[in-house]
């Protein structure tokens, strides 16, 4: 395997670019520095090429969550192309916008009104702005991942581990005004004494309350109809943070799936396939104090966005989508379990079918990064995540099994004769938030 031209790639970076990637998630860092190609000259279906011209099937986190349907999907970009020859931004508005506003709020009828971005970060931001102006209040409660915005990161201003419960450990506030101190207060998912808890502590300053439908399990119907009547009865909104999980397990939002009803929903990620498009949906009697605050751009009105996401939803209906992934996600998931008990080497399955991870309950650290080298030996990119796409079948998951077998079977080897730190070629994971050097 040749990997000169991504390595040198690396190095610039690191010199160039703080903190080397835009996104944490897709820092080498997370996988296996040192092996971990980074940069990809070519993605078509799930086959992806880096710059030194190897060849890989992804069976890691798929665009990070971003290309449902696959890399390059021809629909998707027949879309964009056409739509680029006519003119991407004008003047004038496109009225893209206007029948994806119509495309959402027919799959999420209890919606009346949606605004538009391009980030999934910035699409939240907009949301818990809408709420605060709607409410005239300022604190938030939350669950889950919410993004890199100073409106989430508030909560480590407090206490600097508020939120390593909520996805990613050890993210730092630094830049954040300490004004903000005391104004995102987090909860534990299904955790209803923990809720209400943090709903005392907002007090009559409760702006609104922030979730996601679905992380590792689902939720309780006790934990969200208690979450759904303290809303209702504070007069605050409830947003759904559907960036991860919209479009993954039926045509829309996960809590549609699962009984929830928010005031507002947000959706980014899998929404573009691969292109920049963020929604923020809801009732009208919230999203219309969007007229009554400064949430404004030029970027906002280009029309590529716009009409990525109405081509990724046209296709993930007409091709049940959804229940590929989750028959694909299963699949996977049935490979880590049983070959895993083969081998004696236990492991711990998380996620939700079809955004799924596995984690060594030992030197996990170590484990996983030999297992990413090895992969990339056999043509794979893999890690401890899969996030299923619609371009994976059944004949990549059968290679990926022969693959995962082998490589299991020489860690076995590795672990048995006490070889796993001379055996590897790369740096062990980095979890968490930290400065890459």
């Amino acid at each position: 395997m040749n990997d000169k031209k991504c390595q040198e790639m690396q190095k610039k970076a690191l010199k160039l670019i703080p903190g080397m990637t835009q996104l944490l998630s897709k820092r080498p860092d997370k996988f296996a520095k040192g092996v971990w190609p980074t940069y990809f000259r070519e993605a078509h279906g799930i086959k992806i090429t880096d710059l030194d011209g190897n060849e890989y099937l992804d069976f890691s986190l798929g665009g990070i969550g971003a290309t449902v349907l696959g890399y390059a999907d021809e629909d998707v970009n027949n879309a964009v192309i056409d739509v680029i020859k006519k003119g991407n931004a004008s003047t004038l508005n496109g009225a893209e916008e206007v029948s994806l506003a119509e495309k959402l709020i027919d799959l999420h009828p209890w919606a009346d009104m949606v605004r538009f971005a391009r980030s999934g970060g910035e699409a939240m931001s907009i949301a818990v702005r809408i709420a605060r102006v709607a409410t005239g209040k300022d604190i938030i409660v939350f669950c889950g991942y919410h993004g890199w915005c100073d409106w989430y990161l508030a909560a480590n201003l407090g206490k600097k581990n508020a939120l390593d419960d909520h996805w990613i450990a050890g993210l730092n506030p630094n830049g954040v005004p300490n004004g903000l101190k005391n104004t995102a207060i987090p909860f534990k998912y299904n955790d209803l004494s923990d809720f209400l808890s943090a709903i005392n502590k907002a007090g009559d300053s409760l702006a609104a309350i922030v979730m996601e439908p679905i992380r590792n399990y689902p939720p309780n119907e006790d934990f969200i109809k208690t979450i759904e009547d303290t809303a209702k009865k504070l007069k605050v909104p409830l947003i759904i943070d559907e960036i991860t999980a919209g479009f993954r397990i039926c045509n829309g939002g996960a809590h549609l799936k699962f009984g929830i009803h928010p005031d507002i929903a947000v959706f980014s990620k899998a929404l573009g396939n691969g292109f920049c498009s963020s929604a923020v949906i809801g009732k009208k009697w919230v999203m219309s104090f969007a007229q009554d605050a400064f949430i404004t751009s030029t970027n906002w009105t280009e029309r590529i966005g716009a009409v990525a996401a109405l081509a990724m939803i046209n296709k993930f209906i007409k091709y049940d989508v959804s229940s590929h992934l989750i028959e694909i996600a299963t699949e996977v998931s049935n490979i880590w379990s049983k070959t895993s008990d083969k081998y004696g080497l236990k492991i711990t399955i998380g996620g939700f079918i079809p955004l799924i991870h596995f984690t060594f309950e030992k030197n996990h650290a170590e484990r996983i990064a030999y297992f990413t080298q090895e992969m990339l030996k056999l043509g794979f990119l893999a890690g401890s995540g899969f996030y299923a796409m619609f371009a994976h079948t059944k004949s990549d998951v059968i290679k990926y099994e022969v693959a995962f077998d082998k490589v299991f079977c020489k860690l076995k080897t590795v672990i048995d004769n006490d070889e796993l730190q001379s055996k590897l070629e790369c740096e062990p994971i980095s979890p968490g938030f930290a400065r890459i050097n």
